[in-house]
């Protein structure tokens, strides 16, 4: 028979469980928001216009590689040239990079910029070289090149 002071309970001080939630709670808001993108983010859209001048824009050159960042991490580029073949100048112009596994599911659907008003305008006949660096690609990625889509042309 055990005695009831011979008895040892262990439990955890109230601030341990408190930061143990709120840091769980934290993590699934990252990891929420990393999904969902930020609150009020208006997905771009391809305006008829700019469904008009894609044919002027020309990618040449794309090239995938995978490096080994400091830290060890797989990071795979898309590097590329983008050119103006029309007559207006372009302010920004938005790919939809599409990550496939080895049965054709989309793994990852990320948009990035290739060419930003920061960092000026994409005039008419010039030709802009890009780098699109991924980290964290999933392990079921089929390693191919991702399919490259205009999302959106601003003016």
């Amino acid at each position: 028979m055990v005695n009831k002071s011979e008895e040892k309970s262990v439990s955890l001080p109230v601030p341990a469980i408190i930061v143990g939630i709120l840091l769980l709670l934290a993590a699934g808001g990252f990891y929420y928001y990393q999904k969902r993108g930020p609150v009020g983010a208006v997905k771009p859209v391809l305006t008829a216009e700019a469904k008009a001048y894609v044919r002027h824009l020309q990618l040449a050159g794309v090239q995938m590689k995978a490096t080994e960042s400091y830290l060890g991490q797989e990071v795979v580029e898309i590097v590329g040239k983008i050119t103006n073949g029309g007559d207006r100048p372009l302010r920004q112009v938005d790919l939809n990079c599409v990550f496939y596994d080895p049965y054709g599911q989309v793994v990852l659907r990320e948009l990035v910029s290739i060419v930003r008003a920061r960092d000026g305008a994409l005039r008419p006949g010039e030709t802009k070289e890009f780098r699109l660096p991924f980290e964290g690609l999933a392990q079921s990625w089929n390693k191919g090149m991702p399919q490259l889509v205009i999302a959106q042309i601003v003016f």
